[in-house]
């Protein structure tokens, strides 16, 4: 069974086992780290200003860090709303959104929970839930977005297109959303809201 032992000793006795062997005892784990960020050819840094932006009618968008860049797991957007904006109440089949208040206040219907959000506070608007949120106030409001797993991004780099040629119809927001595994709907959210929050739906 230990036949082979001596001439596993009589090999890593060999001058070049010997120095392989020390290269490996003595190579520094700082070199290591620098061979993976050197392997890394994505972004290290996103300064605040860089992003492209596009604006849906009172919705802003500003693109951070896209899926391509974190293997699909995430991706980040920030929304600048104007006052009494209201987002289309929706619905992820397969995307959760959490949502970091930067600037403002945001209200926020999640199923049947009405909630009230500042600056430091955090929404969350699990998949499979019906969700919507408004800036209530008379100043702009900020949040930071993180979907997960990534793709919704690119629905609002479409949708932006489509209101580079004004307004467009609701039928053809919901068919863009649904190509990202979204509904649209539950309209009567909207009109309770819009009355009781004095808001307008963006667009």
């Amino acid at each position: 069974m230990f036949r082979d032992v001596p001439r596993l000793e009589l090999m890593a006795a060999s001058p070049g086992a010997q120095k392989l062997i020390k290269g490996i005892r003595t190579s520094p784990t700082s070199a290591i780290r620098m061979d993976r960020t050197q392997k890394h050819h994505g972004r290290l840094a996103i300064p605040a200003k860089e992003g492209k932006l596009v604006s849906m009618g009172g919705f802003g968008v500003k693109f951070k860090i896209s899926g391509d860049e974190t293997n699909r797991a995430f991706s980040i957007v920030e929304h600048a709303v104007q006052p009494r904006t209201l987002v289309p109440p929706h619905l992820h089949h397969d995307t959760d959104e959490y949502s970091y208040v930067v600037e403002g206040q945001f209200g926020a219907r999640i199923g049947d929970e009405i909630l009230l959000a500042g600056p430091g506070d955090y929404i969350l608007k699990p998949r499979g839930i019906p969700h919507t949120f408004w800036n209530p106030t008379d100043k702009v409001a900020r949040l930071v977005e993180i979907i997960s797993p990534a793709g919704f991004e690119k629905f609002f780099a479409e949708a932006g297109e489509l209101f580079t040629q004004g307004p467009p119809e609701v039928e053809r927001v919901g068919a863009l959303a649904a190509k990202y595994n979204t509904t649209l709907g539950w309209n009567e959210w909207v009109s309770e809201l819009t009355k009781k929050y004095k808001l307008k739906l963006f667009g």
